[in-house]
């Protein structure tokens, strides 16, 4: 089964993320081709990235540091669910991505932000190049929302349909570019010697 990490990127207190962050983890779930990993920036409290050899290295040094690759290795696609704070993204997501390296290589990744009237556009617009630099492959259609504290009513956030559209398309997307981006070699995926 496809292994899908769900990484909530908001840690402060009073967020509105959380809700929004469990619609996708239930949609993915409810799907039924995922076996999902939901890691909240919160619980997983990495430190502010203290590992003193460069990620591409891999000669982590800290216990969490190693939790934190293995399971980003495991993964086989991404959703970042993530805020726009003053025309970026959050720095608990920056965080989480720099301490890694080649764990995010090859592996597709959708988008799940918020914000004011942008619905987190400069967000996500500031973040691409990023994950385009770690080897990482989007997925085509990726899901903005303006004011989500409106759409969230005893801490559930209540999507539009074009969202939920979207997050479907997304959830298609992922399996459809894992499958491409797999070695050859890798189980599932015909080597060269099978064709």
């Amino acid at each position: 089964m496809h292994k899908l990490m769900i990484i909530l990127g908001s840690v402060r207190q009073g967020r509105v993320g959380l809700p929004v962050a469990e619609w996708a983890l239930h949609s993915a779930k409810s799907d039924g081709r995922f076996q999902v990993d939901f890691v909240d920036l919160v619980d997983l409290a990495l430190p502010l990235m203290d590992e003193p050899n460069h990620p591409r290295l891999r000669q982590y040094v800290h216990e969490y540091t190693k939790e934190w690759s293995c399971s980003v290795e495991a993964a086989d696609s991404f959703l970042f669910v993530f805020p726009e704070y003053n025309h970026s993204y959050s720095p608990g997501i920056k965080n989480a991505i720099d301490y890694l390296h080649a764990e995010w290589a090859r592996k597709p990744v959708g988008f799940i932000n918020w914000g004011g009237n942008s619905g987190g556009t400069r967000a996500q617009a500031a973040l691409r190049p990023v994950v385009a630099s770690l080897g990482m492959v989007m997925t085509q259609g990726n899901i903005e929302i303006s004011m989500p504290l409106y759409r969230i009513e005893d801490g559930v956030f209540d999507p539009s349909e074009r969202q939920s559209a979207v997050l479907q398309a997304q959830l298609d997307d992922l399996l459809a570019l894992s499958s491409a981006l797999q070695p050859r070699g890798k189980p599932g995926h015909p080597s060269m010697s099978q064709r």
